[in-house]
C-alpha cells in the first residue's frame, strides 16, 4: 500500500450508487445530493502507524483512522454505526462494515491510474472509478 499513500483520486464514474445507498437506507434527499458530488479519496498513514482514509467533497468531508486487522467502531458518512474491519490483500483494501440490520463489503483496489471501489450490499454491487488527480 505504501505507492499508494498520499495519493488523491476523484470520482470519475458511478454505477448504481442510488441503488446502494437506498439498501443501505440512506433517505431520499441525501442520495439525491450523494449522487451529485466527486469526493477526492486519499490514504494516508498517521504518525502512530495507523491508516487514514479521507474523502472530501462540496457536501460532505470524513475520514476514519484504522489498523489493518483490527476491528474499529466507525460512524458512516450516512450517519450509521457499524463495526467496521479493513484487511489488505495485494493492492486491495477490503472494508467489512456489520451492524444489527446489515452487513457492507467496500474493496477499494489501487492502481497507478486509479482507484476502483467496489460497494457490495445484499444483491446490489456498486462500482466507483477515481482518477488520480494532477
Amino acid at each position: 500500500m505504501e505507492e499508494f499513500l498520499n495519493k488523491k483520486y476523484k470520482l470519475h464514474s458511478s454505477d448504481k450508487f442510488e441503488q446502494y445507498m437506498k439498501a443501505v437506507g440512506v433517505g431520499m434527499l441525501t442520495r439525491k445530493m450523494g449522487n451529485t458530488v466527486s469526493p477526492v479519496v486519499e490514504l494516508t498513514k498517521t504518525d502512530d502507524g495507523k491508516y487514514s482514509l479521507s474523502s472530501n467533497s462540496a457536501f460532505k468531508n470524513t475520514s476514519i483512522k484504522f489498523n489493518l486487522n483490527e476491528e474499529f467502531d466507525e460512524e458512516t458518512p450516512d450517519g450509521r454505526k457499524v463495526k467496521s474491519t479493513i484487511t489488505q490483500e495485494g493492492n486491495k483494501l477490503i472494508h467489512v462494515q456489520k451492524n444489527d440490520k446489515l452487513s457492507t463489503t467496500i474493496v477499494r483496489e489501487f492502481q497507478p491510474d486509479e482507484l476502483k471501489m467496489v460497494l457490495t450490499v445484499g444483491d446490489i454491487v456498486c462500482t466507483r472509478i477515481y482518477k488520480p488527480v494532477q
